[in-house]
């Protein structure tokens, strides 16, 4: 299903730190799925974890290009809109400026 995938985000949460100029890399092995990530905000951005069913869990951490670093976990409900892979992604994320919490929406390229 994300073997090879790419992917950005079509929509960004009003805290949310990756957008429609960052670029997801995917790739799957049995149910891990795991991705490397960079582009606008985003320097560098690594994201691994599981799916099952119509769900995707991960784990990430990212640098953005000002040099703050943030982790987190993230549950995608995962779609499909005209033949793409769509997750809707709920996040928890910290960083230097704290908790935050937002939704983001994400299409395969």
């Amino acid at each position: 299903m994300f073997q090879n995938i790419r992917m950005n985000v079509i929509k960004t949460a009003p805290n949310g730190i990756v957008n429609s100029d960052t670029l997801f890399e995917f790739t799957q092995d049995l149910e891990l799925v795991s991705a490397k990530y960079s582009g606008g905000e985003i320097r560098k951005g690594y994201l691994v974890g599981n799916v099952k069913n119509d769900r995707l869990h991960f784990s990430y951490c990212q640098i953005r290009i000002n040099g703050i670093m943030d982790h987190g976990t993230s549950i995608c409900e995962i779609s499909n809109e005209d033949n793409k892979l769509v997750l809707k992604e709920e996040f928890e994320m910290s960083s230097e400026n704290g908790k935050e919490v937002g939704v983001n929406i994400f299409k395969e390229l």
